[in-house]
């Protein structure tokens, strides 16, 4: 994207086959804002996927402490360092009055964000995202070859549980940093919103 002039990427490893003059690097402890707040400045924008693969196979409390702390302190870094426009990669049916403890905790992640002030919030709540490969065993390899069946029965008001590749939901993260540059407020973004974009 020749518009994107500079392109940090902060993580607990390095992104594998990303190359480009614009793009740097750094591994940072997510739990430590002070080893990702030296490279905020002079960023405009900010994408945060940080979350947990398997909530599952954690306690409750160390998933609040990645899926919604750790977002938080980084998102107010962002805010205290400029940061215009934030974008999280949040999950479909969120809400802070949720019974579910997975959907509250991204509900009370996402109004928490909204509290921060930025001038443009972008939370994309996809269904089931599809990797190319089996990362999770038995259950993940399940969903991922029942899923593309389930997602032509998911019509109407439903087409917003459709699954979606890992790609193309990237690709529409980024597309959307290009659109409606310039509004304002919080948007909500899902599966339609995200075939539209990439």
């Amino acid at each position: 994207m020749p518009s994107v002039k500079q392109l940090t990427l902060l993580g607990r490893r390095p992104a594998e086959n990303i190359v480009g003059d614009s793009v740097s690097q750094h591994e940072i402890d997510i739990f430590s804002p002070q080893s990702y707040e030296p490279f905020l400045a002079d960023h405009d924008t900010a994408i945060c996927t940080l979350g947990v693969g398997q909530p599952s196979k954690m306690s409750k409390e160390e998933f609040v402490k990645i899926d919604k702390d750790a977002v938080l302190d980084f998102a107010t870094a962002c805010k205290q360092a400029g940061v215009k426009h934030f974008s999280l990669l949040s999950s479909v049916g969120v809400s802070s009055t949720s019974s579910s403890f997975f959907l509250r905790t991204k509900g009370e992640l996402e109004d928490g964000l909204e509290a921060l002030g930025f001038e443009r919030l972008s939370l994309f709540h996809p269904s089931m995202i599809m990797t190319p490969t089996n990362r999770y065993g038995l259950s993940q390899g399940i969903t991922l070859a029942v899923m593309p069946w389930l997602d032509h029965i998911l019509i109407g008001p439903l087409k917003k549980f459709r699954s979606i590749s890992s790609e193309k939901l990237g690709k529409s993260i980024a597309m959307n940093l290009l659109e409606n540059s310039h509004s304002t407020g919080t948007e909500s973004l899902q599966w339609g919103d995200f075939i539209r974009l990439c």
